[in-house]
């Protein structure tokens, strides 16, 4: 494809003026359209970026000359609706996380989306974040278990009006997960509070259970002054941290750890233990920006025809362990399974 691929930026706050500065740098696209049902959203975006058509409703975005593909930064509520109507108008789609708030409704996009021959990626940022794909590269060297991660997301808002803390910040966290360990969770435990007495979860606690008995957990929070993007991850040889606001060593290497020393157990199921002890590493990391890398790398997959790194099935995953976080809250904590997808193994190794 040698002609610039036209994208249209669907909803223009905060994120959304993001993705109208991404696109509108790579050499590979141009922003033909931007839509936002506020007049001062759009009237900032003509400011900043001359020569966007600016339009009110998504019908009149996907009406406009030389639209290819479409970004949908609407609120997580309209995301199904809004795709579906892109879909159907023949476009390829980057959505925002959550890809949707129904399992269902992601798995029928996911089919759209294969019926028009159409890309279909779902913005989890952090995946394409160099400092998170280290410490994937670091967990893959050597023979390496994963015993468990735990994850901090918190800071003083901001507060959503769509959806509670656990949808809005977690999904970020369950991807990173997936991500690290090349699989989804099996069941999830949770509890959701609200501590501001509003009428949404603005804090909670997540437990993820993975094969291979990892175990993960995800801490969010809109109500809590000490600000943390934190993700660790304890393995057999090492400890690895990802701190997002470290501004000098995001990530960091603690090759310590402890494993059996036999491989069976001597009496009643007692084993002796190896402890390593060694340096703590800051390992060298590519420098970019995660939001053009994942943009840069949804247009090579429009342009090839390939397959996302976060595809519909990958959002359809995370939406899959928010469901059983709301259902869990509901039960008290309790232990959720998580079902499986039939066509989810099919679509993964296609």
């Amino acid at each position: 494809m040698s002609k610039r691929i036209g994208v249209a930026i669907l909803g223009c706050g905060y994120w959304g003026v993001n993705y109208v500065r991404v696109f509108g740098e790579l050499a590979e696209t141009r922003v033909v359209a931007a839509c936002d049902q506020r007049l001062d959203r759009l009237q900032e975006v003509v400011r900043r970026f001359p020569g966007i058509e600016p339009v009110a409703s998504v019908s009149e975005a996907l009406k406009v000359p030389g639209v290819d593909a479409v970004v949908v930064c609407t609120n997580a509520a309209t995301h199904y609706a809004v795709a579906r109507q892109c879909l159907e108008a023949g476009k390829h789609l980057l959505v925002e996380k959550p890809l949707t708030t129904i399992a269902e409704d992601a798995a029928e996009l996911i089919d759209l989306a294969d019926a028009n021959a159409r890309t279909l990626m779902v913005g989890h940022t952090f995946v394409y974040n160099g400092r998170i794909r280290k410490v994937k590269e670091c967990l893959n060297q050597g023979s390496d278990q994963v015993y468990y991660l735990y994850s901090s997301r918190t800071n003083l808002g901001p507060i959503r009006h769509d959806v509670n803390a656990l949808w809005d910040l977690a999904p970020h966290d369950v991807a990173i997960f997936n991500y690290l360990l090349d699989s989804a969770p099996e069941w999830v435990s949770a509890i959701g509070v609200k501590v501001l007495r509003n009428c949404r979860e603005d804090v909670g606690f997540i437990s993820l259970g993975y094969p291979g008995n990892i175990v993960g957990h995800v801490h969010v929070s809109w109500a809590d002054p000490h600000k943390a993007r934190e993700v660790v991850v304890v393995a057999s040889h090492r400890r690895i941290v990802f701190n997002d606001l470290n501004g000098t060593e995001q990530v960091r290497v603690f090759e310590k750890g402890v494993r059996p020393a036999d491989p069976e157990p001597t009496n009643y199921g007692e084993y002796r233990f190896q402890i390593r002890d060694g340096d703590i590493l800051s390992p060298r990391v590519e420098i970019g920006e995660p939001l053009k890398n994942q943009c840069r790398h949804f247009i090579e997959c429009v342009i090839k025809k390939a397959r996302p790194l976060t595809a519909g099935l990958e959002g359809l995953e995370v939406v899959q362990v928010l469901q059983a976080v709301d259902r869990s809250i509901a039960l008290g904590g309790a232990r959720v399974e998580i079902p499986r997808h039939d066509y989810s193994v099919k679509q993964k190794t296609a």
